[in-house]
C-alpha cells in the first residue's frame, strides 16, 4: 500500500469511527517514518473537516463527535506531541464554551500553540465563564481562546467577554475565538481581538495578538 493510500485510510478510518482500522493505519505510518506534523495537518485534519460538516449536516450527533475526539486524542498521544509547550511565547488558556461538546477542533489548536512555544490551559469542553474567569485569573493568561461549533451556543462567547469586563481583567487579556459557527465578522461584534479559521492561523494570530502587545 502506497504513502497516500494509507493516508486516505487514516483519514476514512477516522471518519467513520472505525478506530482499530485507524489506530493500525496510524502505527504503519508511524513505523515507515512519516512525519507526525503531515499525519496531523493532512489526513486527520480532513477527516476533522468531514466530521464536523457531517454534524452540521445532522448525520452525526453528540455521540459521535465525542467518539471522534476520543480517537483523535489517543492519536495525538500515540505520535507524541502531547507534552507541554515551553511557554516562552505566553500563556494560553482555552476551552470550548458551555453547550458545546465539540472537542477536535480545540485540542488540535491547543496541540499547535503548544508546539509554537506557548503555555496551554486546556480546560476542555462545556465551559462556563466562571471558569474561564478563573483560569484567566490563575495562570495570568495573555491570551484566552474560545471555540464553538454549535450556532446555538456561540453567543456565550459574548458572556465571557463581559465577565471579563466585570472582573478588571479585559484589558489584560487578548480573545481569539475560533469554531465553524464563527467568522471575522462575528468575532468583531462581540469585541473578539481576533478570529482563526484554523488551527495554523490561530498559532499565527495569537503570536501577532501577543506582539502587538509587546509594540
Amino acid at each position: 500500500m502506497s504513502l497516500m493510500e494509507k493516508e486516505i485510510l487514516l483519514k476514512d478510518s477516522l471518519v467513520n469511527l472505525d478506530e482499530e482500522s485507524f489506530m493500525n493505519c496510524l502505527e504503519e505510518l508511524i513505523s515507515s517514518g512519516e512525519d507526525p506534523w503531515r499525519i496531523i495537518l493532512g489526513p486527520m485534519s480532513e477527516a476533522m473537516e468531514e466530521i464536523g460538516k457531517l454534524f452540521e449536516e445532522g448525520e452525526y450527533f453528540i455521540a459521535e463527535m465525542l467518539r471522534a475526539a476520543s480517537i483523535f486524542k489517543k492519536a495525538l498521544d500515540k505520535l507524541g506531541i502531547e507534552a507541554e509547550g515551553g511557554g516562552s511565547l505566553g500563556t494560553v488558556v482555552i476551552g470550548t464554551v458551555k453547550g458545546d461538546v465539540h472537542d477536535i477542533g480545540k485540542s488540535l489548536v491547543a496541540t499547535m500553540l503548544k508546539a509554537a512555544g506557548f503555555k496551554v490551559i486546556d480546560l476542555g469542553v462545556d465551559i462556563d465563564a466562571d471558569t474561564f474567569i478563573r483560569a484567566v485569573r490563575e495562570h495570568k493568561a495573555d491570551i484566552l481562546a474560545m471555540s464553538s461549533l454549535l450556532t446555538t451556543t456561540r453567543d456565550y462567547m459574548s458572556v465571557v467577554i463581559r465577565r471579563l469586563e466585570e472582573e478588571g481583567l479585559r484589558e489584560r487579556v487578548k480573545v481569539l475565538i475560533g469554531g465553524l459557527s464563527t467568522s471575522p465578522e462575528f468575532a468583531k461584534s462581540i469585541g473578539a481581538d481576533g478570529w482563526a479559521k484554523n488551527a495554523i492561523e490561530a498559532v499565527e494570530v495569537a503570536k501577532s495578538l501577543l506582539k502587538n502587545v509587546k509594540t
